[in-house]
């Protein structure tokens, strides 16, 4: 009787086309096509992300028929997957896929394994906080009481959104007190965290830094949004604070990460070629969509946005990256109204265009979780509009979710699992 063995995991394996085309790793160990193709004694194991297409194409009409089969017959663990008819011609088989997976997610549909599973392994989130209220004490200057987001809380968030590592930054009700995000990056070590702290660099040594660098520190944030001093810097005031920052992280290698309006990225035009350090900025540029924008042709026109073109500029002189991340803050302040249509409009045409121009060096994705002030949103749907938005290029999502992220946060890559 002729042996054969399929399973399937909930990990992606790619066709030869594309990323994730199957979702699931298969491993085949089909040894009896040896009588009708290979000379050798058993046939050869096919793990992770190679394509089963390479075999397809080699072997002889008969097998080749065979193995058809026996995909159509074969039994599912854990996930049902439903393929397309597989052709011998075509060495590069597109699989339509829909999984349903009956032991952890029945609250879940098929389409969101579908977009899920595009995410590709190693994964970054690269914007979330860590609130603990109750053990580490807001700072006096807080503007708010926030619930509490806890390291699990949040590590259950990635995994249901197949994103393993993350960016941890330092809210505005911290402070300078670093010491809850420190504590949680001690808990999940550099291999799959990075830390973005706040300091005063008057204070703040080298030798305290690099003890935090070896945590997995790689940044320092200026948040001039969220306390209210976004416009209240000129441009000489400005320039002197982030040549002060500049200095002190570039031995390190650091980020320089800036939540500021976008209309100061007219200013930091000038100011960004001289700091000798790479810019991250929050949340698409943090527009102000209450300003609105012009139509072209009946589509929105991000150029038109205050601040727009001068971050367009940054980007495409190679310091600077940005975040997509947090559309609730931009397509409506309180959370207590309805997104605005038209601000959603700008937001597309916003997302589109930074894809467009820097998609693939300089766009990191980011969840913004605990969504401070909006808890209990749900962001599959943006991560699902990310993806539209990346769907003219192939390799896009690959860069805006892990490529990109590991060149701002100074993450070796691992072999592949």
């Amino acid at each position: 009787m002729m042996s054969s063995q399929i399973t399937a995991s909930q990990s992606s394996i790619s066709a030869a086309n594309g990323r994730s085309s199957l979702p699931g790793t298969f491993i085949f160990n089909l040894n009896f096509l040896k009588h009708f193709y290979f000379p050798s004694t058993s046939f050869p194991q096919v793990h992770g992300q190679r394509s089963i297409s390479m075999y397809l194409s080699s072997m002889k009409p008969l097998a080749a028929s065979v193995f058809r089969i026996l995909l159509s017959k074969v039994s599912w663990n854990r996930a049902q997957v439903t393929t397309t008819s597989i052709s011998t011609s075509n060495p590069k088989p597109r699989f339509a896929t829909t999984v349903h997976n009956n032991d952890d997610n029945n609250n879940q549909n098929s389409n969101d394994f579908n977009f899920l599973d595009k995410i590709p392994p190693g994964a970054w989130d690269s914007h979330m906080h860590i609130l603990d209220p109750s053990n580490h004490p807001l700072s006096p200057t807080a503007h708010y009481t926030p619930s509490p987001a806890l390291l699990p809380t949040a590590l259950k968030t990635l995994s249901s959104l197949h994103l393993p590592n993350l960016v941890l930054v330092q809210p505005s009700i911290y402070a300078h007190d670093n010491t809850c995000l420190l504590s949680a990056l001690r808990t999940l070590g550099p291999s799959r965290a990075r830390g973005v702290v706040s300091f005063d660099p008057s204070l703040t040594p080298l030798s305290k830094l690099r003890e935090w660098h070896a945590l997995g520190v790689r940044g320092v944030r200026i948040n001039l949004q969220s306390v209210g001093l976004g416009n209240s810097l000129d441009a000489r005031e400005l320039e002197t604070m982030l040549k002060q920052y500049a200095d002190v992280i570039w031995p390190l290698g650091w980020v320089l990460q800036l939540y500021v309006p976008l209309e100061m990225a007219v200013v930091l035009e000038g100011i960004v070629p001289g700091l000798g350090v790479r810019v991250v900025l929050d949340h698409f540029g943090s527009p102000d969509f209450s300003l609105g924008s012009n139509t072209v042709s009946g589509d929105r026109d991000p150029y038109t946005i205050p601040g727009f073109p001068s971050l367009i500029n940054l980007l495409q002189q190679g310091n600077t990256f940005v975040k997509i991340s947090a559309p609730y803050r931009l397509i409506s302040p309180n959370p207590n109204q309805k997104p605005n249509p038209a601000c959603q409009q700008d937001l597309d045409a916003i997302g589109k265009e930074l894809l467009r121009v820097a998609g693939m060096d300089r766009v990191v994705f980011a969840s913004d979780w605990p969504h401070t002030r909006f808890e209990g949103l749900d962001i599959k749907p943006f991560v699902k509009t990310v993806m539209e938005w990346c769907d003219w290029d192939e390799g896009l999502i690959e860069r805006v979710f892990r490529g990109n992220a590991e060149v701002l946060w100074d993450v070796e890559r691992r072999g592949e699992e």
